[in-house]
């Protein structure tokens, strides 16, 4: 009994003790590099350093941040926050993503990300054309003779600027993207340039602005990117999946020092029905 009392009250003098001064927990330690990473904060903020009155503030309020975080910690004030813990997740994950040495990718290695990802950088069709709007609902029973003389006085080499109905539309596009036409101009509108004779007045074309006489004067198909246009691209998508695989490489053996016991029933996956 006494070697008991003994041991209790020599343990509770080392917690006084230890919670007081001693133990890493209870040590804040500003240096050289907790002030220099304060002054660079407060640079990065107001494009300035911190006077001598605001470092002294900076460090008393980095002190005061410490002791309540470390003293949310031993309350357990952390433990099922969704918020602490997502955090924490991103901030692991950034560790994860950072885990594999990364060397900057050879052309190789970029040619190979281009060569398996192709269809993430054709370069689209690009058309150029010159067209002749007429409004249906104005031209209504003489629509289609309008067009057709239209089309025999431009295919004579008349100037187009007084044929047609007035829009917002321009007489003629030097270059647009095949998807960013048919997003001006309607689908059909697109696959129709992409198919008519070069140099030569054609149509009618309908498009959801009125129906229209073309011309296109250059256009060039859809095609696979070279390296060296779509570099920077490849380079960027080389790093993200680089990150990828290094944070699930994490995970893994990570997960290799967990026993998970799900202890629950979970519904059987089933094939997907037709139409579900």
């Amino acid at each position: 009994m006494h070697f008991l009392v003994l041991g209790t009250a020599l343990f509770l003098l080392y917690n006084a003790l230890s919670g007081a001064k001693g133990g890493s927990e209870r040590r804040i330690v500003v240096n050289d590099a907790t002030v220099a990473a304060i002054v660079r904060q407060h640079q990065v903020t107001w494009k300035r350093p911190p006077t001598p009155a605001e470092l002294k503030g900076l460090v008393e309020a980095h002190v005061r941040d410490e002791v309540l975080y470390r003293e949310g910690l031993a309350m357990g004030l952390d433990r099922d926050d969704a918020v602490i813990r997502r955090r924490v997740q991103q901030k692991l994950g950034v560790v994860a993503e950072e885990s594999m040495a990364r060397a900057a990718p050879t052309d190789a290695e970029l040619q190979d990300h281009l060569d398996k990802h192709a269809g993430r950088y054709v370069r689209p069709a690009v058309v150029g054309f010159e067209q002749v709007m007429f409004d249906p609902l104005k031209r209504r029973a003489t629509l289609r003779a309008d067009i057709d003389n239209a089309l025999a006085r431009l295919r004579d080499g008349a100037s187009p600027d007084a044929m047609g109905d007035s829009s917002l539309l321009p007489a003629s596009t030097d270059t647009i993207a095949a998807d960013l036409l048919a997003r001006e101009y309607g689908d059909g509108f697109s696959a129709a340039l992409m198919a008519l004779p070069i140099g030569t007045w054609s149509g009618p074309v309908a498009s959801g602005y009125g129906t229209h006489l073309v011309r296109v004067n250059h256009r060039t198909l859809a095609r696979a990117a070279s390296l060296v246009e779509v570099s920077a691209a490849v380079a960027g998508d080389w790093e993200g999946d680089r990150r990828a695989q290094a944070s699930d490489a994490f995970y893994r053996n990570a997960l290799k020092k967990y026993d998970v016991v799900i202890d629950v029933d979970l519904p059987v996956a089933s094939a997907a029905t037709p139409g579900s």
